[in-house]
């Protein structure tokens, strides 16, 4: 990150300064509102905002806590320690940590050389962010933002171990960047930086840690990743020998965290893709059906049928849109 972006959010701040003059707990009127410590958007967002910055407060132990938005933790230098649900975690430099309104953190005190960047983000602002990152369906990415927006998902967190993925080093540089300096058309870079920063975050679901508690949802993230990947020629085999797990417990679980079998995943994958080369390109259907896997052209008609109530050729004429 530029020396000058660090030397800006290594600043003493006026909490910072109580902190070193000898207080020893948080002002919980900056952050809170109401008897339980959740920490309130109102108190850190502007009016019409829904996103903002802050540097991480220092020198100082923050409570177990929750948050009424999502928090992403981009550690600019140095490194910080947390408890989330149960779990520790250092945030090395370079390394991001998301965590949703489910989360219990708490945060040990930070010394004077780790800089860190709070973002404050209402759950709404990835709306915006997940049609910026494309029509097409992709499970793998509505899992990652379900994570966010849904108070209903079992994970707290996503820890990504990126710091040496440049591009994500670069977007998460100029959110920094666009936020501290007050930016025209703030809102539409800011968008679109978020956009483009979870499209590279998805090429790296497996540098995402989750907790051991949710040991099976790192594997389901392993195993949305891999159909995306090989949703062409994959099986169910391979995927057990590349995640190193037993076959037919793989085949369980996977049934059992989402709905569906491994096989209903695949198709539903090939499907989507099918219909999206069908809106946007002029590929014959034959070629569409080979490119997304299936090379009996019949039985990719019936299937595709049973999924969108009408044959590829009427879908690309706009009947089953």
């Amino acid at each position: 990150m530029k020396t000058e972006i660090i030397e800006e959010l290594a600043k003493i701040t006026e909490e910072e300064q109580a902190f070193l003059s000898g207080s020893t707990e948080i002002e919980k009127d900056r952050y809170v509102t109401g008897p339980k410590l959740i920490m309130d958007s109102g108190k850190l967002l502007e009016r019409g905002k829904l996103i903002t910055i802050r540097p991480h407060t220092r020198f100082v132990h923050f409570p177990a806590h929750s948050h009424n938005y999502v928090e992403m933790i981009y550690m600019c230098q140095g490194t910080t320690r947390h408890i989330v649900d149960g779990d520790e975690i250092r945030l090395q430099q370079g390394e991001l940590l998301i965590l949703n309104q489910n989360a219990v953190q708490e945060i040990f005190p930070a010394g004077e050389g780790d800089i860190a960047v709070n973002f404050i983000i209402l759950p709404e602002f990835f709306d915006q962010t997940l049609e910026m990152m494309g029509e097409e369906e992709n499970q793998l990415r509505e899992f990652i933002i379900g994570c966010l927006r849904s108070k209903k998902t079992p994970l707290g967190y996503l820890h990504f171990e990126v710091a040496d993925i440049l591009p994500i080093q670069n977007l998460l540089e100029n959110l920094v960047w666009t936020l501290l300096n007050r930016q025209p058309n703030k809102r539409s870079m800011n968008q679109i930086t978020m956009g483009l920063l979870f499209l590279q975050l998805l090429n790296y679901t497996d540098r995402v840690r989750v907790g051991e508690q949710h040991f099976e949802q790192e594997v389901l993230l392993g195993v949305y990743r891999y159909i995306e990947e090989h949703y062409r020629e994959g099986s169910l085999s391979e995927l057990s020998d590349e995640l190193h797990y037993d076959l037919c417990n793989l085949s369980r679980m996977i049934r059992r965290l989402t709905g569906k079998n491994y096989t209903e995943l695949l198709q539903n994958k090939r499907l989507s893709q099918a219909a999206f080369l069908l809106e946007n390109t002029r590929l014959p259907v034959a070629d569409i059906g080979e490119r997304v896997g299936y090379e009996n052209l019949s039985y990719f008609h019936r299937i595709f049928k049973e999924r969108f109530g009408v044959s590829p050729k009427k879908y690309r004429k706009g009947e089953g849109l």
